[in-house]
């Protein structure tokens, strides 16, 4: 059957069962775009208000869906506005393809209007990039960057097709989509090597990564802490992997991590990490981090064995593979002596906040209370999305959404977009401060313009609250442009952008207000003021021991 390049693009992205695209139309674009309208009743798209905002988008419909996510651009500033949603993407492992079209083949090189290298911008932050000059070439490309987005360590491939390479034609060869092959690497000696360092601790504690999420293997890793009889923390990726509720579960380790979580984690004789990177947010000073125990890491890639912490023993490998393995010949402990302490460690250290005014921490007790921990969170970056991370409960994998490697203010709103089209029936709400909010807000757009029902909660102090955290706490004070008092009125850009508002500054109010935005089952924009000063604990400064963790109480000792 012979078909035009934009019709191919079309046919397979239904064969690899693409429901949703996210994006923005444009000159170099439009063939594929002419063809998308021919097929809207397969393929919804959701035009966002900036390119952005589709790749976030398309990032979290990924994270919350488990599957491919796709995001397309014009060339030129549509491609290159993409650039951060593709790393972001890239840092947090998320399976993406995004689809660009550039100038004419002839155009190429040539400084055309609006063109771009897209492909050289995006090498270091794709799994792959492909450019199609040749049309014989498309499908084939196009199969391959799904297959190399979601194999292994998933992540996001960006396929550039020049705009003749979408008007000529060729033939089309159906072919049923493949399912994800799993390679493993590991012996029967690497599992038994592993066996014999569980089997010689005493103290063990799991250290819990999004690998376990992006494996699937939330159930193999119940099992595992439950054999193992020991401790688990976890990393910001990993939420919800394992139980919030579980007795056993000690919380976020790391810059912001509980103290049970980072004192244990320096008492133990055994770190087995699992689907975790040992980023620098975690370990703090590399040089102390877990220096009384053997480190046993479980990762699908390779390259992360040894890079950040040299280990005592590595299985590569996919999570769930080698849990089922390790769990088949893994004896049950009793590390009763060892839970007795870590116990003591979670009564003792409990994170706390300020219970007489109205603050972030309470505000994501009450939406735990009012979504029953069922609602899919996402957070921008700063203080509210560690306070998403320690008080709300997550129970379940692809729950919690966040820019954990690269840190992208901006990223919730969109993500929240993504994760609600893709889960119609959840409650998704996203965390932003006013400073994210800020980075965009226009994406409130997209949702009135689909109604779509996110809950945009804005905690305003009115600061970049963790700039000024840590210019309070290291930097004498000084708050250089981190203030912002000005006169924006959030309420009133999000009615203007078509959305309901709300805003609150008693904690009495809170809880109906949450209600009411939950009832609406319409875009909502939730303000919360609180105060300026307001400080995420516990924490580390950067590049110390995890062990030298503090809160407020020790900041008044002091």
């Amino acid at each position: 059957m012979q078909l035009t390049g934009a019709e191919i693009v079309i046919e397979v992205l239904k064969e690899q069962g693409v429901d949703t695209v996210f994006g923005y139309p444009g000159g170099t674009i439009l063939n594929i775009y002419d063809a998308l309208y021919k097929h809207q009743d397969e393929i919804r798209h959701v035009l966002t208000s900036h390119e952005q905002g589709a790749a976030h988008a398309a990032d979290g419909y990924a994270r919350s869906t488990g599957k491919v996510g796709v995001c397309m651009a014009t060339s030129g500033p549509g491609a290159t506005n993409l650039v951060t949603g593709i790393a972001t993407a890239y840092m947090d492992s998320v399976p993406m393809v995004a689809i660009t079209c550039n100038v004419n083949l002839p155009a190429l090189g040539k400084d055309t209007f609006q063109e771009i290298d897209i492909a050289g911008v995006t090498m270091p932050i794709t799994k792959h990039n492909y450019i199609v000059k040749d049309i014989n070439n498309l499908q084939t490309k196009l199969r391959n960057a799904f297959k190399i987005a979601k194999s292994g360590r998933p992540g996001p491939v960006l396929v550039d097709i020049t705009k003749d390479v979408t008007a000529n034609t060729t033939e089309y060869i159906p072919e049923k989509k493949q399912e994800t092959e799993i390679v493993n690497r590991f012996t029967d000696e690497d599992i038994e090597v592993a066996l014999s360092l569980i089997n010689e601790a005493k103290k063990p504690f799991l250290y819990v990564g999004g690998g376990v999420i992006l494996s699937g293997a939330g159930k193999e890793l119940a099992i595992f802490q439950e054999k193992m009889d020991c401790p688990v923390c976890d990393t910001l990726m990993g939420k919800g992997a394992f139980d919030g509720y579980n007795p056993m579960y000690t919380g976020m380790i790391g810059m912001h991590g509980t103290k049970a979580s980072n004192l244990g984690v320096s008492e133990c004789d055994l770190l087995i990490a699992l689907g975790a990177r040992f980023s620098d947010r975690v370990i703090g000073n590399p040089a102390t981090f877990a220096s009384n125990a053997k480190i046993l890491h479980i990762d699908i890639d390779a390259a992360e064995i040894n890079k950040n912490i040299r280990t005592d023993a590595a299985v590569v490998g996919d999570l769930k593979a080698v849990l089922r393995k390790l769990n088949d010949k893994l004896e049950k402990k009793d590390n009763k002596e060892w839970k007795n302490r870590i116990t003591e460690l979670k009564e003792k250290y409990p994170l706390s906040y300020n219970t007489e005014v109205l603050t972030c921490p309470y505000v994501m007790e009450q939406i735990d209370q009012a979504t029953e921990g069922k609602a899919i969170i996402t957070t921008d970056v700063g203080q509210h999305q560690m306070w998403a991370a320690q008080y709300y409960h997550y129970t379940m994998p692809r729950t919690f959404l966040s820019s954990g490697g690269l840190g992208t203010m901006g990223y919730g709103l969109g993500a929240c977009i993504g994760a609600q089209v893709g889960n119609p029936d959840k409650i998704c709400i996203n965390i932003a401060g006013d400073g994210c909010f800020r980075m965009n807000m226009n994406e409130l757009a997209t949702a009135s313009r689909y109604n779509i029902p996110i809950i945009q909660v804005v905690i305003n102090n009115q600061v970049l609250g963790m700039v000024r955290q840590w210019q309070t706490l290291f930097y004498g004070k000084r708050y250089s442009q981190t203030v912002l008092t000005d006169k924006v009125d959030y309420c009133k850009v999000a009615e203007a952008l078509g959305c309901k508002a709300i805003r609150v500054d008693k904690k009495e109010d809170v809880a109906g207000a949450i209600k009411e935005a939950i009832d609406a089952k319409a875009p909502v924009l939730l303000e919360i003021v609180i105060d300026p000063d307001d400080k995420v604990f516990p924490m580390v400064p950067a590049g110390k021991p995890i062990s030298d963790v503090f809160d407020a109480s020790d900041l008044k000792e002091e």
